[in-house]
């Protein structure tokens, strides 16, 4: 479970970081001293993210291990590994589970509700925040070395016009190694034209390595990166068997849980827990107060996503939906001498604390 802390009505976040929207609402005579809310079902999204690699041969890749003694990429090819799995819960609204709380006539209780219509507080306005969840964000390819402007000035106008593509070859190895010999004999103060100080030398010298990598890249080939990410979310049910939530294609990236070009991304969920009434001394269920506050009592479940044969990601989580509704008295906060105060937890509707308003 999320940790919970305390924050203020204007500072809530909500579970990716954004703004929370909240709404006040007091009982009165115009609404005869009843609210309305909406108990929260618990959904589980997972975030997957598959970094993307395509490998491209260089133009001079049959003569690199003849001029520069490395081997190259000789063949185009795009691959994907899955890098990172996320599991994060979040609260939706239930229509299903719509309750009126009625308060004492001539009392002025308030509550505090998400945008779900869910309960967050009654009689304060301090509500819980789970903290922020950093969720991957897709990235996309950096340019390549020989799409800079360093790889137009390493090429001469010699090898522009050589209709040879071994001739341009050797007249590229030619340069990577003049361009060597230059940044030596910067280095060791012995060029006929040195730069003027510290700072323009290490320009010359940046654009030297610049001009080497790229023509080196002419025979080893370019390797680029990116990464994709997807979101799937998974209701949990009364029975949760093994589902394929997505696959992941060697050369297409992301694609359907039916699609099976990809190698499956298996979701299982476990219920660990099953939210249970509270009970009296003689351990007799404890009945529902009459106009009382609902709340849940939310069960556990544990959480995993495998791939490829391994576990990726596991959590231990609570769940609205396993859980039962009891009640809390609402006189418990009408009381003209010692009101209390309750917050809920944003996930599931579950009670966090409750005490005297005046604590709070």
């Amino acid at each position: 479970m999320k940790s919970i802390a305390f924050i203020t009505l204007a500072l809530a976040a909500s579970f990716t970081g954004e703004a929370q929207t909240t709404q006040k609402f007091s009982a009165g005579k115009v609404n005869e001293y009843g609210l309305n809310y909406t108990l929260p079902n618990t959904v589980i999204d997972i975030t997957l993210e598959a970094e993307k690699t395509v490998r491209t041969p260089g133009e001079f890749f049959r003569y690199a291990k003849k001029y520069l003694g490395e081997e190259p990429i000789t063949a185009p090819s795009t691959s994907y590994e899955l890098t990172s799995v996320v599991i994060n819960p979040r609260a939706v609204t239930n229509p299903d589970e719509s309750y009126l709380v009625q308060f004492k006539a001539g009392s002025t209780p308030f509550m505090i509700l998400d945008e779900n219509n869910s309960p967050l507080s009654v009689n304060t306005e301090k509500v819980i925040a789970l903290d922020p969840v950093t969720l991957p964000v897709a990235r996309a390819a950096e340019p390549t070395i020989l799409e800079s402007p360093a790889a137009k000035q390493a090429v001469t106008a010699e090898m522009l016009q050589s209709p040879s593509s071994a001739k341009r070859a050797e007249l590229a190895a030619a340069r990577i190694y003049e361009l060597r010999e230059n940044r030596s004999e910067i280095l060791a103060g012995s060029a006929e034209n040195m730069p003027a100080d510290g700072k323009a030398m290490q320009l010359v010298l940046d654009n030297l390595a610049a001009q080497e990598a790229a023509l080196t890249a002419m025979f080893l080939g370019t390797t680029q990166t990116s990464t994709e990410v997807t979101t799937v979310t998974v209701t949990p049910g009364k029975t949760n068997p093994r589902k394929v939530i997505s696959r992941l294609s060697m050369t297409d990236g992301f694609v359907g849980p039916d699609d099976l070009s990809g190698v499956p991304v298996y979701f299982d969920l476990a219920v660990t827990e099953q939210g249970k009434l509270p009970v009296n001394e003689k351990g007799e269920e404890k009945r529902f107060p009459k106009g009382g506050l609902a709340y849940r009592i939310p069960g556990k479940a544990n959480v995993k996503v495998t791939y490829d044969g391994k576990e990726r990601a596991a959590r231990d989580i609570d769940v609205a939906q396993y859980g039962v509704v009891f009640g809390l008295d609402p006189s418990l906060f009408t009381d003209k001498k010692a009101p209390s105060f309750v917050t809920f937890s944003p996930l599931t509707g579950a009670v966090v604390e409750i005490g005297p308003a005046d604590a709070r």
